[in-house]
Parts: structure tokens; C-alpha cells; sequence
């Protein structure tokens, strides 16, 4: 990221097109985070906004992009993420984030109502496998696409994964030394790390753990629980999960969090951190 960092460094954005409605396309996102002297992350379960991303940085905008590796964009294949890699354009100053699976095993039931973008796209009939294999370890591909991370300009997220599916995923990225690895909102009850489990992941290389604002909005985690998280580890980074056209828009969302971040005690440092320092340094190329 560019040096100094932006105020404000939101690694997990929704816009459209994607599963659902989202609240902007790519470009409407990078309009309202360049207010805020931001930097925002677009994600789709669709798969890559790498194209879109490049396309608004070329308008000037504040944005990079991500890969889903869900079945329907390709799945869990290196020639996917080199693929978003090219398109995410030769020059971003931020790595492309790389998302393991997200439509996988069981429907995710989730607290917020949501309106299909596409009334053809069924989302369950994309469901896939998760990423152990039947033996408890990783799938081949999954090892493979991690071997790919570490040679490519890009941060690997784990997606969808539960407890037991993150920490294999942790082990091979410490066997592989890979240089950045992020647990999806990683104490979201599907998630189901803990503090305790986040404090034991410290002293990884590499290994950053996000925490979301619609964990928080949507009540599975609380205030006090957020001053846990932030104190067990020392590479949290705060994002949003937002885009939804029912959930607070930006401007809201940064006045909430203000609150939370009071509530909680966290001191200016420590904001800074977690909504600036952190995502940069984990975008760095």
C-alpha cells in the first residue's frame, strides 16, 4: 500500500454484480471509500473482481480486487488465481486476495435477508466440497493452490472454513512459508476460532486474523468480545463485510465503529492498527 497508509483499509466489500444485491458496483465502492481517504477490497461469490478492481484504479480509485474459488468460478485451481492475478493488472499497489471456497457443505443460515441478483443463479447448486479430504487432510488442490500463494503477488484468505478446516490450512502454510495468510472473519461462529486459539497463532509468520463489522451488527459477537480479539493477537484487522442494501452504508458504519472502538477501550494505536496499519501492511506487495 502506498506509503503513508490510507485512514481507512476495508479488505472485505461486497459490491455487485454477486450472489445478492449489493448496494454499488465496483466503481460506486471506490467513489465512497476515496472520500473517507480509504481503501476498500471488493469481493464477490461470483469469483474475481480483479477486472473491475484494475478498471477503477484506472479512474483513479481506491480499490483491489479479490478471487472466490467457489465450483462456479472455476474452483480450486491454480490456473483460476493466475488468471485473476493477470487481470488484477500488473501494477496495483495491493496484493489480489485469494478466497478459498465460500459455497460449501451445508447452507450457511444467515441472519440477513437477501435478494438474489440473478433469478437463473441457485446458489446451492454450486455447493462444493470443503478443503480436507477424507482423511482429515487438505484436498490436492488445495495444497496446490497454497503452493501457487506463495509465488504470486497475493494474500490468501480461507473462505467458508470451520475451526478443524483453518488449522490444517494454517499447518501447510507454515510447512510452505507462505507469506500471507488471513483467517476469514475468523471467530464468526461459523468460523469458530477463539481468542485463546488466535493468541496461540501469534508468533506465525504472516498470519493476520480479520474480524468484521457484520459479525458485530448482526449480534454473534459483542463489544467486549472485540477488545478480546484485539488484545490475543497482534495482526487483527477490522473490516466491514458490508454491501448489503439492508445493512448501515458507509459513513454509518464508520460512526458505529467509533462507538464499539470506545466502548471496547481500544486506544488510538491500537485503531489505527487494526483499521489502517494492519490491512496495509497484509495488501503490501
Amino acid at each position: 500500500m502506498r506509503e503513508p497508509a490510507p485512514r481507512l483499509v476495508d479488505v472485505h466489500y461486497h459490491a455487485g454484480p454477486d450472489l445478492y444485491r449489493r448496494r454499488l458496483t465496483t466503481g460506486g465502492a471506490g467513489r465512497a471509500y476515496a472520500a473517507v481517504d480509504g481503501w476498500v477490497v471488493i469481493k464477490s461469490h461470483l469469483g474475481s473482481t480483479a477486472a473491475s478492481a484494475w478498471e477503477a484504479r484506472e479512474e483513479g480509485l481506491p480499490v483491489s480486487g479479490t478471487v472466490v474459488l467457489n465450483d462456479l468460478a472455476g474452483g480450486v485451481r491454480p490456473r483460476v488465481v493466475e488468471q485473476a492475478v493477470y487481470a488484477h493488472g500488473p501494477d496495483s499497489p495491493a496484493r489480489l486476495v485469494v478466497h478459498l471456497p465460500t459455497l460449501v457443505g451445508p447452507a450457511h443460515r444467515s441472519a440477513l435477508r437477501r435478494e438474489p441478483f440473478h433469478p437463473l443463479l441457485d446458489a446451492d447448486r454450486w455447493r462444493g466440497d470443503g478443503v480436507l479430504d477424507g482423511t482429515g487432510g487438505l484436498r490436492r488442490e488445495v495444497r496446490e493452490v497454497l503452493e501457487a500463494a506463495r509465488d504470486l503477488p497475493v494474500v490468501l484468505a480461507t473462505g467458508h472454513c470451520d475451526r478443524e478446516q483453518t488449522l490444517r490450512i494454517v499447518d501447510e502454510a507454515v510447512r510452505l512459508e507462505l507469506p500471507r495468510l488471513l483467517l476469514t472473519h475468523a471467530t464468526h461462529p461459523m468460523s469458530g476460532l477463539t481468542p485463546a486459539d488466535l493468541a496461540q497463532l501469534s508468533d506465525v509468520p504472516g498470519l493476520f486474523v480479520e474480524l468484521t463489522a457484520l459479525t458485530l451488527l448482526l449480534g454473534h459477537r459483542d463489544v467486549p468480545h472485540l477488545a478480546e480479539v484485539v488484545r490475543s493477537h497482534p495482526r487483527v484487522v477490522f473490516s466491514s463485510d458490508l454491501g448489503q442494501p439492508n445493512q448501515p452504508d458507509l459513513p454509518e458504519w464508520l460512526e458505529t465503529s467509533r462507538g464499539w472502538f470506545d466502548a471496547a477501550g481500544l486506544s488510538p494505536a491500537q485503531v489505527r492498527a487494526i483499521t489502517s496499519a494492519n490491512p496495509s501492511s497484509l495488501l503490501a506487495p
